[in-house]
């Protein structure tokens, strides 16, 4: 998990700041753009800083879901079935399952979003299952070949331990639930959910005195939506990734204590596992559940 040598070269507050700060790439200080040199620096080039590890790992794991499921489609076959067709099969009988009993509508692009979703959170979140110091030493190793220095070389492997990247797709969520919920139900059918709810009445005058009470009650619900979708994910991947670097430090620590951190290493791993499935599948869950509540008319509340 950890090498002992990294333990010696950092304290155990340096090391756990060091494995959560991203590769981030911006405008520096000095009005030159390139890579931030700590943390703080990274905080300071603003809205335009690019976390390319984050990016990159995303970019890499979304093209892998891509070239796994569509190499099994040409290869597909009707007689004995290979693994990976089985666990394809099993994968998209599974999410079409969920669809059909959460979305009682038509829309075919439920279906392929809720798989995109579902494996591309799981195949992000399974990053924290490789050992943690693995990959940022080769990217180490990378970096002070190319004259970096050591100490300055961030990289972090789970994407979805990096709010950018779970805030982001709940916002895109977010704008399908609000692009649907207009397209289905109207600009006014939409806006009466949230002028005509919870408190309603016959009388037009009280109706409208009650319209800036339900706003007020209403809006963030929705906007809630988003906010709990992307820091749900965030915070359960971020917490488990702190406790595999703390078990990480205990390697560091002698044998005694390396002997203990690998037991709980094994018992936390395979709970994480349980961990990892169920945000992918929470995630999908809750976009299905959102995208219906968009085609819901006041009729059918």
């Amino acid at each position: 998990m950890s090498s002992a040598e990294h333990a010696e070269v950092l304290t155990s507050s340096e090391y756990i700041k060091h494995h959560l700060t991203n590769l981030t790439y911006g405008k520096l200080p000095d009005g030159t753009w390139g890579f931030a040199h700590n943390g703080d620096e990274a905080a300071q080039m603003g809205f335009w800083a690019v976390n390319v590890d984050t990016m990159g790992w995303s970019l890499f794991l979304g093209a892998l879901f891509f070239f796994i499921f569509r190499s099994v489609a040409k290869k597909v076959t009707s007689d004995v079935p290979t693994g990976a067709q089985n666990v394809v099969e099993f994968a998209i009988e599974f999410v079409d399952s969920n669809v059909k009993s959460m979305f009682p509508y038509k829309n075919k692009m439920i279906g392929p979003m809720a798989l995109t979703i579902f494996v591309w959170v799981f195949f992000m979140n399974a990053m924290d299952l490789i050992a943690i110091d693995l990959l940022p030493e080769i990217a180490k190793l990378v970096g002070v070949s190319l004259g970096a220095d050591p100490h300055a070389v961030f990289f972090k492997v789970v994407p979805s331990t990096d709010p950018n990247i779970t805030l982001g797709m709940a916002a895109c969520v977010f704008i399908l639930i609000l692009w649907y919920s207009i397209t289905q139900k109207g600009v006014v059918g939409f806006l009466k959910e949230f002028t005509l709810h919870p408190f309603s009445s016959s009388n037009p005058i009280i109706q409208t005195l009650f319209i800036p009470v339900n706003l007020v009650l209403e809006l963030p619900g929705l906007f809630a939506k988003p906010v709990s979708l992307g820091l749900r994910l965030f915070g359960n991947l971020y917490a488990g990734e702190i406790i595999f670097i703390l078990i990480a430090i205990l390697y560091g620590a002698g044998i005694l204590f390396a002997g203990v951190a690998g037991l709980i290493q094994i018992v936390w791993a395979l709970f994480h596992i349980l961990i990892i499935y169920l945000q992918a599948l929470i995630f999908m869950v809750l976009t299905i559940v959102y995208m219906s509540l968009s085609y819901q008319t006041d009729e059918q509340h």
